[in-house]
């Protein structure tokens, strides 16, 4: 090889530009791993299903031709003064005690369950967060203030507080989404700030304080990022339980009040006529159950797609799976070699010894 060629070469390989290396940030993973996990990408269809049902509903109630108030005495009451069945004159899930179409009124109680549930979750949110920054970063008095004020609103009991607003100012939705989220943010404090009384001591904080940089701005540039993870699988298992709040409240007659359609206050309806019309308790209650276990779900696994951990369990997985279908190619491949035979063919058949008379 001439020295030309040998120029001719390196340079060649100087100019080749080197392949990229992509890095792999940490949402990038957990969106990874959470896409392999089947119940929480079922839970993900069933609740982009049931928004898109809320959010369609008064144009399922214009195809159908049926308001959500609108009282059909004609042919939604039977001739004993009862709901009609499911399938019966164009009502698809039956109807309630004065003629209206339980199917227009589900989807527009779903409205009321996932508008409460995801406004008073990010009100809590955005409340826990902050208050658990502070008490957990200052630490000293302004910790110990706060820190008995979470444990009184975590022992206060709700049903007093939300009777007691709905005496004063009267039961509506903004009464209902005051309490529960006056509730919703004590326990996201508390975690907040567990995790900042450990954070708050690491090296990198320490190096930001002598750099000079100020207490606000290290508990929202510096500790605040590191809390996404928890803080949005809190947030996730949150809305799930406000959902169920809101139904609670409604039921106990301390919300929504008819003939705004909600789950609650239909299930408070139901309770006198669920012997006769069984539909008119069981479809209501089974919109609230999928959509507060798929919330659960999806919590459930947003959780387990942040922790490290889980990529190790998923790897010795795909391992196992990889040598088990190792052991079974021989297997197969010494199969079709012996022509369909089975490797361990069953022993000889042995004459059986003459009976002694």
């Amino acid at each position: 090889m001439s020295l030309s060629e040998v120029e001719f070469q390196a340079k060649t390989v100087e100019e080749t530009a080197a392949p990229a290396i992509q890095g792999r940030s940490q949402w990038w993973l957990t969106w990874r791993r959470l896409r392999h996990d089947r119940a929480a990408v079922a839970s993900m269809i069933v609740i982009v299903i049931v928004a898109l049902a809320a959010i369609l509903a008064p144009l399922f109630a214009h195809l159908i031709g049926h308001g959500v108030a609108t009282q059909y005495t004609n042919t939604g009451i039977s001739s004993a003064g009862t709901p009609v069945s499911p399938g019966t004159n164009g009502f698809r899930l039956g109807t309630d005690e004065l003629g209206r179409d339980l199917f227009v009124r589900i989807i527009y109680g779903a409205q009321i369950s996932l508008f409460v549930g995801l406004v008073t979750t990010f009100i809590g949110t955005v409340a826990g967060v902050s208050i658990g920054l502070i008490s957990g970063y200052f630490g000293g008095a302004v910790d110990a203030v706060l820190a008995r004020l979470v444990d009184s609103v975590l022992a206060f009991p709700y049903i007093v507080l939300a009777l007691s607003l709905a005496v004063v100012f009267g039961p509506s939705l903004p009464i209902v989404i005051a309490v529960i989220s006056f509730f919703a943010w004590a326990g996201i404090a508390r975690v907040v700030r567990g995790q900042v009384l450990s954070i708050r001591e690491k090296e990198y904080i320490e190096a930001a304080r002598s750099l000079g940089a100020g207490p606000w701005r290290i508990m929202f540039i510096d500790i605040l990022p590191n809390l996404l993870a928890p803080v949005l699988v809190l947030a996730t298992l949150s809305i799930p339980a406000a959902i169920v709040f809101e139904a609670t409240l409604d039921y106990l007659g301390l919300g929504v009040q008819p003939p705004t359609a909600s789950w609650g206050n239909i299930l408070a309806g139901a309770q006198s006529y669920y012997q006769v019309a069984w539909w008119y308790l069981v479809f209501p209650a089974i919109a609230l159950v999928i959509t507060t276990i798929a919330f659960n779900l999806l919590g459930d696994g947003v959780r387990d797609a942040m922790d490290p951990r889980t990529e190790r369990i998923f790897a010795a997985g795909r391992r196992k799976r990889r040598r088990r279908r190792a052991r079974a190619q021989p297997a197969l491949a010494s199969a079709g070699a012996d022509g369909g035979q089975p490797r361990f063919p069953d022993p000889p058949h042995q004459p059986m010894p003459p009976m002694s008379n």
